[in-house]
């Protein structure tokens, strides 16, 4: 059971770093400023939601030093930041007339 956790944790990391790089090339491509805002929001939601699978990641699968906790807890706080910094800025870039 732990073992499948732990695949279906790297699976769901992949996914978020392919969403991440796909999402990132498509707003570097963007000419208008509200799609590149939009795209940028969805960039920081899906490095946000990584980080944190990332933190969970370390925690399951590795024996649990002081050292280590610390860390992940601090991952885990940078990607909630970035997951609403990415929610407030989609809100803020959808409200924009475009």
């Amino acid at each position: 059971m732990e073992n499948a956790l732990h695949w279906a944790i790297v699976v769901l990391i992949c996914v978020t770093s392919l969403m991440s790089v796909n999402y990132s090339f498509k707003a570097r491509r963007a000419s208008d400023v509200r799609q590149r805002g939009i795209l940028s929001a969805r960039l920081n939601m899906s490095m946000g939601i990584m980080l944190v699978f990332i933190a969970l990641f370390m925690m399951l699968a590795f024996s649990g030093s002081t050292i280590k906790v610390v860390i992940s807890c601090l991952i885990i706080v940078i990607g909630l930041f970035n997951l609403f910094a990415g929610i407030r800025n989609n809100s803020v870039y959808r409200s924009m007339k475009g």
